[in-house]
């Protein structure tokens, strides 16, 4: 199945039923009076997270959504049923945008979370609802009011713990295929990972951590050069970056500069990035030269956690895997009993978010620059 992390739909909640006009006579009530019902409320729409989905492929082909309208009441105080709610599955991680306003509707971060996105039309009144001691035999009635109809943007980030940062060829497959059961396709050629994978790193019965492995950045992302820098969001939930560099490059160029050419484009997609924890992952250490690497490495990155490791032996990958399970946990606990770092997180995700929501516009002005023709009309009804 293609993946794709990007879509705007347009959702219709339901119109809300209209009150009826009616008046009840009969053998015992010869003066009979007004029993017009109510109308029914309007279907609301919601996006709920499904842990089976990956990809937001399918709204790429239904991108119109409309949610069931309220019935009208009737005589005899007869209320109209309520329109059916609509519930569209998104996979868990999708962040929901308004595209009008541009303003983040909220985030489906878990399975069976349920998100309000348009609230249904509420009911008309039938006449039976003006009845007073003044006004015996009311004719008023109104109509039912439409449901809100909403463009939005859905921008799914991989929901990981971990994630693997690092130029292509620098080894990620490799390392997430030996830590986990993820089998990513894995070559000896640049670009083999064309789009994210998602591994569980098991450490103990009772322990692990999800690790994201993405598409390589080059030097020149920013400005469009390769495949990485559109996939760069899915960084933003992270507890923790791991900088996979090549220790051992087969060009003979500087790992160092390798290392900071790679979070100069980093960096160049949100400066926020710099708040968020890197460490350093030295890898091929089974090569010749890899050592002289690894130091320069440490050198060049005092402040940071420096690890060394061979992804094709193994060497130095339970150290690793254990380390970044330690942080992930301490940092699960620390959010849910430090208020102030809690408050300080979520300030960071926030502007992490409007980052990406900035870059999602303007991938959208660049993809009508260079292709202005309009996305095919399929509607999805469900009345």
């Amino acid at each position: 199945m293609k993946f794709v992390d990007e879509a705007v739909i347009e959702v219709h909640a339901g119109k809300g039923g209209d009150g009826a006009l009616s008046f009840l006579r009969s053998r015992n009530l010869p003066r009979g009076g007004p029993d017009g019902g109510n109308g029914g409320n309007g279907g609301a729409v919601n996006l709920i997270g499904d842990a089976a989905l990956n990809t937001l492929v399918d709204f790429r082909f239904m991108p119109r959504y409309r949610a069931a309208n309220g019935d009208s009441g009737g005589g005899r105080d007869k209320t109209g049923a309520n329109g059916e709610t609509l519930n569209i599955r998104v996979p868990v991680g999708t962040t929901i945008i308004d595209e009008e306003t541009r303003t983040t509707i909220g985030d489906v971060a878990s399975a069976g979370e349920l998100v309000l996105v348009a609230k249904g039309g509420d009911r008309g009144f039938g006449n039976a609802h003006f009845k007073s001691s003044t006004n015996r035999a009311p004719r008023h009635t109104t109509p039912g009011r439409p449901g809100e109809h909403r463009r939005l943007r859905l921008t799914l980030k991989v929901v990981a713990d971990a994630g693997l940062l690092g130029m292509p060829n620098a080894g990620k497959s490799t390392l997430i295929s030996r830590v986990s059961a993820s089998r990513p396709k894995v070559a000896d050629y640049p670009f083999t990972t064309l789009t994210p994978n998602l591994g569980v790193v098991r450490i103990d019965d009772d322990a692990s951590f999800v690790l994201a492995d993405l598409p390589g950045l080059i030097a020149g992302a920013s400005q469009g050069v390769g495949l990485g820098f559109r996939f760069l969001k899915h960084l933003s939930r992270a507890r923790v970056l791991l900088h996979l560099v090549d220790a051992a490059p087969m060009d003979a160029s500087d790992p160092v500069a390798n290392a900071r050419a790679i979070e100069a484009e980093l960096f160049a997609y949100s400066d926020v990035f710099r708040e968020r924890e890197i460490w350093i992952v030295a890898n091929k250490l089974d090569l010749s030269g890899a050592d002289a690497g690894y130091a320069a490495l440490q050198s060049a990155f005092p402040d940071r956690p420096c690890f060394a490791v061979s992804a094709v032996s193994g060497a130095g990958l339970d150290e690793l895997t254990r380390a970044v399970m330690a942080h992930v946990a301490g940092d699960r606990q620390r959010l849910e009993s430090d208020e102030g770092f809690a408050d300080a997180r979520r300030d960071i995700d926030e502007r992490l978010g409007d980052a990406v929501l900035a870059r999602a516009f303007a991938g959208d002005r660049q993809r009508q620059a260079d292709d202005p023709r309009d996305e095919p009309e399929v509607i999805y009804r469900r009345d």
